[in-house]
């Protein structure tokens, strides 16, 4: 009768270190790759010894291993050096580092298991790996393989707590998203039910801080793009959805300026209109008032002039019929030699 190998019986072989030097994610998905006809010599940690095993379980040729044989390790923090970046223990397979953002962080011994994937993200190469002291300790072969037994069931559970945790943390954090989300929606739709019931007036739309709005929406777009294209494929599905999201919000912002700059009247510079025009008022009577004074009568028909075109601004920016202000600017300043022909008729 023959046995039917399985994911769980090849898994049982292997070291459980969680390193990827096989070129999978941990030990189980290279199980898994050898049903599907993956090479049985892409273990290093494991060495000949897990090479032949599996050999003889699957069938499959002992071939020279892709690596040299490893011995077990154990990773080491200068802590002295630490700067307490927390990217090794992002790293950890099996949760195996202690520490916290910018404080020292330091190895657990027992639970390390040498994957070595701790090294490489150090921004300040302060992690050593040398022979595991339990390792170092055995005093016989049995010894050092009751050692190995226990590493490999250590490692498979902490493995796979740490990927249930980052699955919980991964779920949590999505169903907050839908749940602001949903709030977002449901928020924007009782504020447009409730808007025609509360208001006569149209409220005004502060088209400074849409635009201030979609800026940021943008720039955050944009950083997500960034991290999409170094993410690998179990950290994608989240950032999709969060882009999703930022999508959701843009178009959201742009409907709403659309309908800004349609029906919002142009209304938003009129103060500045307004305060341009009694700037240049003011200006035009002072220099009449000098003319007046130099007895330049071109200077001050050029002045009257020029107040004349300001009131006609202030009037337009007010609101006001231009040839109101006009007729009032006549009655109000009449032509310099009116007098003149007054004596000449008096006369």
């Amino acid at each position: 009768m023959t046995v039917a190998i399985t994911v769980e019986r090849i898994d049982a072989e292997l070291p459980q270190t969680q390193c990827g030097k096989c070129g999978h994610d941990g030990c189980r998905p290279y199980a898994e790759a050898i049903i599907e006809g993956e090479a049985i010599n892409r273990c290093p940690p494991g060495g000949e010894t897990t090479r032949d095993r599996l050999a003889t379980l699957t069938g499959q040729p002992p071939l020279e291993l892709i690596e040299p044989p490893q011995t077990p390790l154990l990773a080491v923090i200068r802590e002295a050096e630490c700067i307490g970046c927390t990217k090794c223990i992002q790293a950890c397979p099996v949760d195996a580092i202690l520490g916290a953002a910018k404080q020292m962080h330091t190895v657990i011994e027992s639970e390390c298991t040498g994957c070595e994937l701790c090294v490489a993200p150090c921004p300040v190469d302060c992690i050593d790996l040398i022979e595991h002291p339990q390792w170092a300790d055995a005093r016989n072969d049995a010894e050092q393989q009751r050692y190995l037994d226990w590493r490999a069931e250590n490692g498979r559970q902490r493995f796979v707590a740490r990927n249930a945790r980052l699955a919980r943390k991964a779920e949590e954090k999505r169903r907050k998203q839908r749940e602001r989300r949903a709030a977002a929606a449901r928020a924007s739709t009782t504020s447009d039910e409730a808007a025609p019931k509360e208001h006569h007036q149209p409220v005004p739309i502060d088209i400074t801080a849409l635009k201030a709005q979609r800026a940021t929406l943008t720039a955050r777009r944009k950083r997500l793009h960034r991290q999409l294209d170094k993410a690998d494929d179990a950290q994608r599905p989240a950032l999709l959805e969060r882009l999703a999201g930022f999508d959701h919000q843009l178009e959201a912002v742009d409907r709403q300026l659309g309908s800004a700059s349609s029906s919002t009247p142009p209304r938003d510079h009129q103060h500045i209109a307004v305060a341009a025009a009694e700037e240049a008022k003011r200006k035009a009577r002072q220099e009449l008032a000098h003319f007046q004074r130099q007895g330049d009568q071109n200077g001050v028909a050029q002045a009257r002039d020029k107040i004349l075109a300001a009131e006609r601004l202030l009037a337009f920016a007010n609101g006001a019929p231009a040839d109101r202000i006009e007729a009032d600017h006549s009655m109000a300043n009449p032509p310099a030699d009116s007098s003149g022909d007054d004596d000449e008729t008096t006369s």
